[in-house]
């Protein structure tokens, strides 16, 4: 009889914005879920946000890893200007917090997650907290319930490969 050393490896799932779900299947297997707010004190100056962020990623990292991969929710419409400038300033944080370290990270498209967790493409942000808690989870809010919907896409599709 063969024995197996290799454990489940840590993934991090991410809905990137001011609010940012986040959710890990960590190397014991469990999965663990949450938000996290990255909005500026009135006394920060433009990058403390990203700044704060990327320190975030590398306490995470040290806490529940090494990370082996990111999944991150692939927005390509915002509703508004400074929605869009959070997203691309925390992607680009994230992406190369992600190169420095050699973590691989992959964006998801929102349809796709979407219509894995509630069989719509275009399912409203509710149906994405209702998908979550049939799943077993209790999500705060639409953030924590489209970062696990993310997780779960990654892997029952092995990163879409399945």
């Amino acid at each position: 009889m063969t024995q197996t050393n290799e454990h489940p490896r840590t993934i991090l799932a991410l809905d990137l914005g001011t609010t940012t779900g986040w959710a890990i299947r960590g190397y014991d297997g469990l999965i663990t879920s949450g938000t996290v707010s990255f909005k500026p004190s009135r006394y920060d100056g433009g990058g403390m946000r990203y700044l704060r962020f990327t320190n975030w990623l590398t306490e995470l990292d040290r806490l529940s890893g090494p990370i082996s991969t990111i999944w991150y929710e692939e927005v390509r419409r915002h509703a508004g200007t400074d929605a869009a400038h959070v997203y691309g300033g925390l992607m680009a944080s994230l992406t190369s917090w992600g190169e420095l370290r050699g973590v691989p990270y992959q964006g998801v498209p929102v349809g796709t997650i979407k219509k894995h967790a509630s069989g719509k493409g275009n399912a409203p942000k509710q149906a994405m907290i209702d998908a979550a808690r049939q799943r077993g989870f209790n999500p705060a809010d639409d953030n924590e319930a489209d970062a696990i919907a993310i997780l779960l896409w990654a892997l029952e599709t092995k990163g879409g490969v399945a």
